[in-house]
C-alpha cells in the first residue's frame, strides 16, 4: 500500500509531463502560422548631426546624430495564439572606427527606436473577464439624491473620456500589428568612440524585431544574422551621409569673412 507521500510524487510526476508535452506541442505549433506576408520598410525623414552631451551622464561634448523616419509595417502575421509580445526596432547601419587615430573602419550597428507590442488579450484573459463583471454591474449603486448633482456630472464625463480611450484601445487591439508613423523621432542617439560622426558616408535604417512566445524559442528578423528567424519582406532604407557637423559652415563662412 502507497503512503501519501508516495501518490503525491506520483501526481506530480504525471503533472510535470504532462506540462512538458504541453509545453513542446505549444512550441512547435507555431510552424503552422506562416510569416512570409510579413512586410516591414523604413525611409529617412530628415538627418542633422550637432555637438554636445548626447546624455545625462556623458563626460564631454561629442558629435551625435539626431534622425526622424518614415515606417510602415505589416507584422500581423507574426501574431498567433502561443505569441506574447512583439519587439520592434530600427537600427542605423554605418561605418565607424574601430579605435582613435586609426584609419581602419568597419561596419556598426545601433539601435535609434524600439517599442514593444503586446498581443490582443484572449476573452479568458483576467483583464476582460474583470470588465465583463464590472459593466454587469449596476450603473448607481449608493448615491443620494440632493448634493450629488456635481458628482454625477464629473462621473458622466469620466465615463465619456473612460469609453473613448477604451475605443481606441480596443481598435488598437484589433490590429496589433500596424504600424504606420511619419516623421518619428529617434528614441536614442548615434554617435562614435572617436566623439566625430560627421559626414560619415554608407548610413542604412533597417527594421528588426523579436517575436517572444509564451512558450518556445524566440523569433528574429530574416537578415539580422540571428537564429531562429521568421519570414518576411524588409526594406531597408536608400543609403545616405551624414550631413556636415550643425553650424560649422556658418561659422566658417564668418570667419572667412
Amino acid at each position: 500500500m502507497h503512503s501519501a507521500l508516495n501518490r503525491l510524487q506520483a501526481v506530480f510526476g504525471f503533472f510535470t509531463t504532462v506540462a512538458l508535452v504541453v509545453a513542446g506541442a505549444a512550441a512547435l505549433s507555431v510552424l503552422l502560422f506562416p510569416t512570409d506576408a510579413t512586410t516591414a520598410s523604413v525611409s529617412l525623414k530628415n538627418v542633422q548631426v550637432v555637438k554636445g552631451r548626447p546624455h545625462y551622464y556623458s563626460t564631454k561634448r561629442e558629435e551625435y546624430a539626431q534622425i526622424r523616419f518614415d515606417l510602415d509595417a505589416d507584422l500581423t502575421p507574426l501574431f498567433n495564439w502561443n505569441t506574447k509580445q512583439l519587439f520592434v526596432y530600427v537600427y542605423a547601419t554605418y561605418s565607424s572606427s574601430d579605435q582613435p587615430g586609426t584609419t581602419q573602419t568597419r561596419a556598426s550597428e545601433a539601435i535609434i527606436w524600439d517599442t514593444i507590442i503586446p498581443a490582443a488579450p484572449s476573452p479568458y484573459s483576467f483583464a476582460n473577464l474583470k470588465e465583463h463583471v464590472l459593466s454587469s454591474l449596476p450603473s448607481s449603486l449608493t448615491f443620494s439624491k440632493t448634493g450629488n448633482s456635481k458628482r454625477s456630472t464629473k462621473s458622466k464625463r469620466t465615463s465619456k473620456t473612460s469609453s473613448a480611450a477604451s475605443a481606441r484601445a480596443q481598435k488598437k487591439l484589433e490590429n496589433p500589428g500596424m504600424l504606420r508613423l511619419r516623421g518619428q523621432k529617434a528614441k536614442y542617439q548615434i554617435s562614435d568612440i572617436t566623439g566625430r560622426l560627421a559626414e560619415r558616408e554608407n548610413v542604412t535604417l533597417s527594421v528588426g524585431w523579436n517575436v517572444q512566445p509564451w512558450v518556445g524559442a524566440l523569433l528574429w528578423a530574416p537578415g539580422t544574422g540571428a537564429a531562429p528567424h521568421t519570414e518576411g519582406q524588409l526594406i531597408s532604407s536608400e543609403s545616405f551621409d551624414f550631413p556636415a557637423l550643425k553650424g560649422k559652415k556658418v561659422e566658417s563662412a564668418q570667419t572667412g569673412v
